[in-house]
């Protein structure tokens, strides 16, 4: 059975083995940085730094073994004075010729630079074991974010980003980074990608503020710029599908396509329901899935989430089994959030 809470710092071991399936830099695979994301996820879950500081990190238990097996993030504002949302836009610059008869128009890269960002989502990594199950566990991974917004929407931005990871090599590395951002950093992709964690100074001193021609980069290069990569095409459909959009911008680094949904026109968060629980004796798959959230003051992990069937009842109150009650902490006739899936 599996459910999923607000992570704590005693998480980093778990939390660690997790991260080295994929290794980005919302959740690089070392202990120092995890150390640092789950403090701020503690404090950020107890209201003890500003808002526009909070990162909420949620992980996925196997109660059965007791192991976090995935993870998800919302970063309350992406983009700040002190660390600006950095991107590429993607923009054309049209040119035609007279004297030739010759109309062009030339794909460009521009930097650019938010201080007053969105909400940004993240963070989303499943051990592969767990993927294409029948409770969902990915699609919940990532619905509950968009639930626990709907719950505290005064703390979130007016728009939501979410970044794509794009096609990168076998050893990770990105065919755009290596033709691009190394010869204006000589840095590798990797120690770029980890550095812009915490200090983004270098891309504003380094870069170039005129527009890129991508003419001028090889060919297998151009074909990556805004493509998402093959293990997140899912993730691609699953925001195409609750409202989101690509929004011609890139990552500087990986060229991985920025998608963004104005945060109260997302399906999840403008359909979301606070109803009743009631006990039922059971919901089979025939049911209508959901994400079920609670969330209380007193008692640990303060917020809590299940992927379930449940049963309809009324427009106030939704049938749920016994064993979902209980992995939520929760007693028949409570107050719960839920989303459809």
């Amino acid at each position: 059975m599996f459910r999923i809470r607000q992570s704590y710092r005693e998480d980093v071991e778990q939390v660690l083995a997790v991260a080295e399936h994929l290794d980005t830099v919302n959740l690089p695979a070392e202990r120092d940085h995890i150390e640092g994301i789950l403090e701020r996820s503690e404090k950020s879950f107890a209201a003890e730094v500003p808002v526009v500081e909070r990162e909420f990190l949620f992980v996925l238990e196997d109660l059965a073994k007791k192991q976090i097996i995935g993870t998800s993030i919302i970063y309350a504002q992406h983009g700040t004075k002190r660390a600006p949302h950095i991107f590429f836009r993607v923009e054309n610059d049209e040119r035609y010729s007279v004297t030739l008869d010759k109309h062009f128009i030339h794909q460009t890269l521009r930097i650019g630079y938010n201080y007053d960002g969105p909400t940004e989502i993240g963070g989303l990594i499943l051990l592969p074991e767990y993927r294409r199950t029948a409770e969902g566990l990915g699609k919940a991974l990532s619905y509950v974010r968009f639930l626990f917004m709907r719950m505290h929407r005064p703390l979130f931005r007016a728009n939501v980003l979410s970044e794509l990871l794009p096609p990168l090599e076998p050893d990770g590395t990105s065919k755009l980074w290596e033709a691009l951002g190394r010869k204006f950093t000589n840095l590798s992709y990797q120690e770029a990608d980890l550095l812009s964690k915490d200090n983004k100074e270098f891309i504003h001193a380094l870069f170039p503020d005129d527009p890129i021609h991508t003419e001028l980069l090889p060919d297998d290069v151009q074909k990556l710029i805004g493509q998402v990569g093959p293990d997140t095409r899912a993730v691609e459909s699953m925001l195409r599908r609750i409202g989101f959009d690509y929004a011609r911008q890139i990552d500087p680094f990986d060229g991985g396509p920025h998608f963004v949904a104005k945060t109260d026109d997302i399906s999840i968060i403008r359909d979301a329901l606070e109803v009743t629980v009631k006990i039922v004796a059971e919901a089979d798959g025939e049911r209508p899935w959901a994400v079920i959230a609670v969330q209380t003051s007193n008692t640990r992990p303060q917020f809590r989430a299940i992927p379930s069937r449940v049963i309809p009842m009324d427009g106030a109150s939704v049938g749920i089994t016994d064993d979902a009650r209980q992995r939520l902490g929760i007693e028949d006739g409570q107050k719960v959030w839920l989303c459809y899936g």
